[in-house]
């Protein structure tokens, strides 16, 4: 096991680019990350970083009272949110990856979220959190047009306008060799609070106009968002995240993601070419339906999330690895459960397959949960330190 934190790390994002695009052999294998839990970071910085762990704070979205008015951060919040992108920065920077991933926006965005199921984890989790909000499979806090005229629109462009000062910070913390990537959602906003579950579901038929408008409103602040993001120098790529599916079928239709989600899809990867940036695309659930739209009409330069009971990874390294660029597929199940050497005989099975010719990146094929035990995740990444 190489030990971590890594003592000489060299993040080269240009190198890293070079392969996701396929123009390079990679000299050794490149990671990324969309997300590692909050638990996961601390018990790494304090056992093996032996330092003291950092929290997130929101820092300019709603109140923790969950009200819906923008609430400018004392300096004291200032300074913990500075404290704390400082320690992520380092954390990314010494495991060896050369991207972190920015949810800033959302994390205030989702503020404003007053319908949230909030649950625990049980107590068999070695992280169990006490507080664990989930999606609303019912109605959203938007459940008429008058609720919609209501929504706090302003206040959500305000945190839009204030997120270039929030890169710019990060711009000047970055070490050499590192990039951010700026996370945006439509889909996700809309379906799990904003309309809920119920509230897309049944208007998709009800009152489809009621559909669009949310999907337009949402997706155009994400488009506001990524033009300031993709200008900026420290920003080198766009990772939009909106979970698709399900194990077997999109959560929408086919023809009503063309209608109301794709066409911002296709404004948001416009935005990062033209700055000559790419854009990859994080999807959970079963994307077979859609593949074709993400290549051919979008113009997606990476995929994200996989799972082996649906959509492994070496499946679509063998089906779409000549023409779009694949990252993670180190299913989170297999990483829960399996032991050591069974694990790293999963994962090198996985770079076998796609490692040759580029346009893979290794990771877990959605996000380093909270419930993943660490040693398998630092099992992960050792296998690719030693992969040749």
């Amino acid at each position: 096991m190489h030990e971590f934190p890594l003592q000489n790390p060299k993040p080269d994002y240009e190198e890293f680019l070079q392969v996701l695009a396929g123009r390079k052999e990679p000299d050794m294998v490149p990671i990324c990350e969309m997300l590692i839990d909050e638990e996961i970071k601390c018990d790494i910085i304090e056992n093996l970083f032996n330092e003291v762990n950092y929290p997130p704070t929101v820092t300019f979205g709603g109140s923790s009272e969950r009200s819906s008015e923008v609430k400018e951060a004392s300096e004291e919040t200032k300074e913990a949110s500075k404290r704390y992108y400082r320690q992520l920065i380092d954390f990314y920077y010494r495991m060896g990856y050369s991207v972190v991933a920015d949810y800033e926006f959302l994390v205030n965005f989702q503020a404003f979220n007053t319908v949230a199921r909030i649950g625990k984890d049980p107590d068999t989790s070695t992280f169990a959190r006490s507080e664990r909000h989930w999606a609303q499979e019912g109605k959203g806090v938007i459940k008429s047009w008058k609720d919609f005229e209501q929504f706090p629109w302003n206040e959500v462009r305000e945190l839009v306008q204030r997120y270039a000062d929030h890169l710019r910070f990060l711009e000047g913390i970055l070490y050499d060799g590192m990039t951010i990537a700026v996370v945006g959602s439509v889909l996700e906003q809309v379906m799990e609070w904003l309309l809920g579950y119920e509230g897309v579901l049944y208007n998709v038929y009800d009152d489809p106009e009621f559909v669009g408008a949310a999907f337009n409103e949402v997706g155009k602040l994400v488009y506001e968002l990524y033009k300031i993001a993709a200008t900026m120098k420290g920003v080198g790529v766009i990772w939009h995240g909106d979970d698709i599916g399900f194990q077997t079928a999109t959560m929408l239709s086919p023809e009503h993601l063309r209608k109301w989600v794709f066409p911002w899809f296709r404004k948001y990867a416009e935005i990062a070419h033209s700055s000559g940036k790419p854009i990859w695309y994080h999807a959970c659930g079963n994307k077979n339906q859609v593949m074709e739209d993400f290549i051919d009409d979008i113009g997606f330069d990476a995929i994200h999330s996989f799972e082996d009971s649906s959509n492994p990874v070496t499946e679509y390294k063998k089906r779409y690895g000549g023409k779009i660029a694949l990252m993670g597929g180190v299913d989170i199940d297999k990483m829960v459960r399996m032991e050591e050497a069974e694990l790293r005989s999963y994962v090198r099975g996985i770079l076998d397959i796609c490692m040759p010719g580029g346009r893979y990146a290794l990771g877990s094929g959605n996000s380093v949960c909270n419930f993943i035990p660490v040693n398998n995740f630092l099992i992960m990444l050792d296998e690719g330190l030693r992969y040749r």
